[in-house]
């Protein structure tokens, strides 16, 4: 999807008729006051009959003040309403793009996109109506002086044509700062973000006050951007001011000359002085400018996000099979780096295969191609047979589950964090026992229940609560070094739950520990993203190379 500023202005098209239906009624009541209000002052100095226009002077203000709510009404529940599109529209991008298509995002910039930016273009539709209806009283006014007398709307013209060029300079500079003052919100976001996931290590280090300076090094940068808002603000007020007060006295002293000639009447005169207000207050469209110009910004943000590709899934469901994995002349380059090249594999159904190399030889690139966290850059991987973008999304994430070496715990209890929707509790406590996640959860204060805040945990209960996530896939487990912080006897329970697997699926195990590798049916031997050999662990363990391997 490709996202404009017409396109978020658009999705406010239930409250947008409203918005500008209110400020339509507010221009035609401030274009009509100053006339009734003339035949007012006319019928006051004739003495007579100017109660009635007083009287519709009221119902006009009641009319404004009236109007005036409800597009503040309809301006608030239009931009909640936008704000909470894009964000579920960022977030469905964010989620389905994968860790390949928010590589190029800082996780504190996509919070400061979802969070702070989104508000901003939200008012894209609002403010683009209110800029329109802000534009109706100064032309009507010109239109209404005209009526009135041809000189007077002529003074008023030169005065508007000096506000229009103001608004228009202040229109360039206000675009332009804004989407740096935003860039660098997000700078600063990501930089916190970093820290925050970092922080123990930072505190352990003892670089608490350099993490500081770096996070608010952009601090200067930020208050110059704003500086600059305020003087383009600042000096387009002050333009506007200077000229707002010449139109006046210029339609003033035209209408004095008139109205000594004769020409015009008293009320005339009083209603082209409040014309005369309405086009100096042209000026006040800076405040409408900065919202459209903070919105574009937004929008320019919000569509690098919305830009994101969604990993593509099929339609296909996965065919009856025993979960046979196959590799076809697969490749992975990022850049000018070959992370994976040319790997050809046949894993058979329902078997227990260790990826085992050095840092850098392509094992977890290899775990994310099986469970198609990523796509390969040439090639396919194909699970019983079916190529795996071709499979139905909900198929795939059925059929094949990840655990990695730092799982990340989501949702508002233990319980929670291992089922989802599709998974029973008593499938959800069979998971718990199998990881041996069960053994420490049932020793917490409210058990399953236990808030995650509010459950300590080392790194290696952490990970068996990964494990438990993705033991009810059916068909392929996909685990990512997530045992590596177990101790020696969990992770020989769990790895002999893993091997004696009574659901005869096919286990992928990324690992550094021969323990592991002994136990599983074959290895594949990764280096420099090339397969070295495959085999059982024993005929390997001859190659003193690959004992090197596990240190």
């Amino acid at each position: 999807m490709t996202l404009t500023f017409r396109a978020v202005a658009r999705h406010g098209r239930g409250w947008l008729p409203v918005i500008g239906a209110t400020a339509l009624i507010g221009s035609g009541v401030t274009l009509a006051l100053p006339t009734v209000l003339g035949r007012a002052v006319d019928t006051a100095v004739a003495g007579h009959g100017y109660g009635g226009w007083l009287w519709l002077a009221c119902g006009l203000v009641a009319a404004g003040i009236v109007a005036s709510l409800a597009e503040v009404f309809a301006g608030t529940a239009c931009v909640a309403g936008t704000t909470a599109w894009l964000r579920h529209g960022l977030v469905r991008q964010v989620v389905r793009g994968g860790p390949e298509g928010t590589r190029d995002f800082a996780t504190g910039d996509l919070v400061s996109r979802v969070s702070g930016n989104a508000v901003d273009a939200a008012q894209a539709g609002p403010a683009a109506v209110t800029a329109v209806a802000a534009v109706l009283p100064p032309v009507g006014s010109l239109v209404l002086l005209a009526l009135i007398d041809p000189w007077l709307a002529a003074a008023f013209f030169g005065g508007v044509v000096l506000v229009i060029g103001v608004l228009w300079v202040f229109a360039r500079r206000t675009a332009q700062i804004s989407l740096a003052y935003q860039e660098t919100q997000g700078r600063i976001a990501a930089r916190l973000t970093e820290s925050l996931t970092g922080l123990r290590t930072i505190l352990a280090a003892g670089t608490a006050k350099r993490e500081e300076q770096r996070i608010l090094g952009l601090l200067p940068e930020l208050h110059q951007h704003g500086l600059l808002t305020w003087r383009v603000l600042a000096r387009s007020g002050a333009q506007a001011a200077i000229v707002g007060p010449l139109v006046l006295v210029a339609v003033l002293t035209v209408g004095g000359l008139q109205l000594v000639a004769g020409r015009i009447t008293a009320g005339d005169l009083f209603a082209a002085g409040q014309y005369a207000v309405l086009g100096a207050g042209l000026g006040s469209l800076t405040g409408v400018i900065g919202e459209i110009a903070r919105a574009r910004a937004g929008i320019q943000r919000a569509a690098e996000v919305f830009a994101v590709r969604p990993v593509p899934h099929g339609t296909l469901p996965l065919p009856v099979g025993p979960g046979r994995l196959t590799f076809d002349q697969v490749g992975v380059t990022v850049g000018e780096t070959v992370l994976l090249a040319d790997l050809s594999l046949e894993i058979p159904g329902g078997t227990t295969v260790a990826v085992v190399g050095p840092s850098g030889a392509g094992k977890s690139v290899l775990a994310a191609l099986a469970a198609r966290l990523r796509d390969p850059s040439t090639g396919q991987v194909l699970l019983d047979g079916i190529p795996l973008p071709a499979v139905h999304r909900r198929s795939l994430r059925m059929a094949v589950g990840c655990a990695f070496e730092r799982p990340l715990l989501v949702g508002t209890t233990i319980g929670d964090s291992i089922s989802s929707q599709a998974v029973s509790t008593v499938r959800t406590l069979a998971a718990a026992r199998a990881t041996h996640a069960h053994d420490f959860v049932s020793r917490l204060p409210h058990g399953y229940r236990t808030p995650l805040p509010m459950a300590p945990m080392s790194g290696g209960e952490r990970q068996r609560l990964g494990l438990a996530r993705a033991w009810p896939a059916s068909r392929l487990l996909v685990l990512d070094d997530a045992t590596s912080s177990l101790d020696t006897a969990t992770e020989l329970q769990i790895s002999k739950t893993l091997t004696e697997d009574r659901h005869h699926r096919t286990r992928l195990i990324v690992t550094h520990r021969s323990a592991t590798a002994a136990r599983a049916d074959l290895v594949i031997w990764l280096d420099q993203g090339r397969v070295r050999a495959v085999g059982p662990h024993d005929t390997l363990w001859d190659e003193p190379s690959y004992r090197e391997v596990f240190g």
